[in-house]
């Protein structure tokens, strides 16, 4: 049941399949990373803003230490956070420290848009957002590059970006281009045009929220929202191969061709989501899957909204195609 592997254009491979540890609580998520490893995971997606980075570092370093899994056989994503593009490096050491780690295998800009270095978590309000200018991007980038340099990480790339927003940074000719680009895609949000556009320039997509993260908070939740796990498509497609509607979703984006992190503390939950790399849809299957019309942006982002801006300036244009 080994994952597939992507292979980004820094040279490195990447497993398509992995462990996400957003909103993993810390005293969960320890026991949540060790049983993943344990059971075939190899690529575990991290980030500072999680804030349970040293509990996962605890679990790397304990199941490197019993000897059966090293650590060049797992793959380690962090992320920069929005207040953190003046202190790349710094933030980057801070990241390797909580993780018990020498270097990170994939090193991604959290989000296009910057906040105020005094602040830990998300602006309310637009007090201390900043917002996203493409010039800026091109500076952190800069640094993001030199910590390639230094051997702090393998490769770097995008999380939160649009086609528009990685065309302004390619303008710049990047010394070192995108691996990667972290975004939420699911049959909801398919973004056929950014995944179109991803895959003619060589960047590699991984699927964030690829079951639309029914784990949420409440106040992340908004009341017009669809159910994606309770989709009549994808019901009928999981009854035709006896699979749970998680396993399907899945295996339609690591089908497609994408990454996936689905996030979970509970043990029969991630070696259930693990079962999807068992699961084979054939051509009418994915089909069947492109065909849902429905389209929903779970993570909205509204934070990152300047007074004078309106939603879909978040997204260019693009969040729903």
């Amino acid at each position: 049941m080994a994952s597939p592997t992507i292979q980004l254009n820094s040279g490195h491979s990447m497993p398509a399949y992995g462990l996400g540890t957003w909103l993993s609580q810390p005293g969960e998520v320890k026991a949540a990373v060790k049983s993943a490893l344990e059971l075939g995971y190899r690529h575990v997606d991290c980030a500072h803003i999680y804030g349970n980075e040293g509990e996962v570092g605890e679990a790397l370093t304990s199941v490197f230490s019993a000897g059966q899994i090293k650590r060049q056989d797992v793959f380690v994503t962090s992320k920069l956070w929005c207040s953190n593009f003046s202190t790349v490096k710094e933030a980057c050491k801070l990241t390797l420290k909580n993780l018990q780690l020498d270097y990170l295998d994939l090193y991604l800009i959290h989000l296009p848009f910057e906040i105020e270095k005094d602040f830990k978590g998300l602006v309310e309000k637009g007090v201390g957002l900043v917002g996203y200018d493409a010039e800026r991007t091109w500076a952190v980038w800069k640094c993001m590059e030199e910590l390639v340099d230094e051997g702090l990480v393998k490769s770097i790339g995008l999380s939160n970006y649009t086609i528009k927003k990685t065309e302004e940074l390619l303008k710049h000719s990047p010394r070192i281009k995108p691996a990667c680009n972290q975004i939420e895609l699911h049959p909801y949000l398919p973004q056929q045009r950014l995944f179109d556009y991803s895959k003619k320039e060589g960047i590699a997509l991984v699927a964030y929220s690829p079951l639309a993260n029914p784990g949420r908070p409440e106040s992340f939740v908004c009341s017009d929202e669809v159910p994606l796990l309770q989709d009549k498509t994808i019901a009928q497609v999981a009854e035709k191969h006896k699979v749970t509607a998680a396993q399907v979703l899945l295996a339609w984006a690591i089908a497609r061709g994408t990454g996936v992190i689905p996030k979970s503390v509970k043990e029969h939950r991630i070696k259930e989501n693990l079962a999807c790399l068992d699961v084979k849809l054939d051509s009418e299957d994915m089909k069947t899957i492109n065909g849902i019309q429905t389209r929903y942006r779970f993570c909205k982002q509204p934070w990152a909204l300047k007074a004078e801006q309106k939603y879909e300036d978040l997204w260019d244009g693009e969040m729903l195609e």
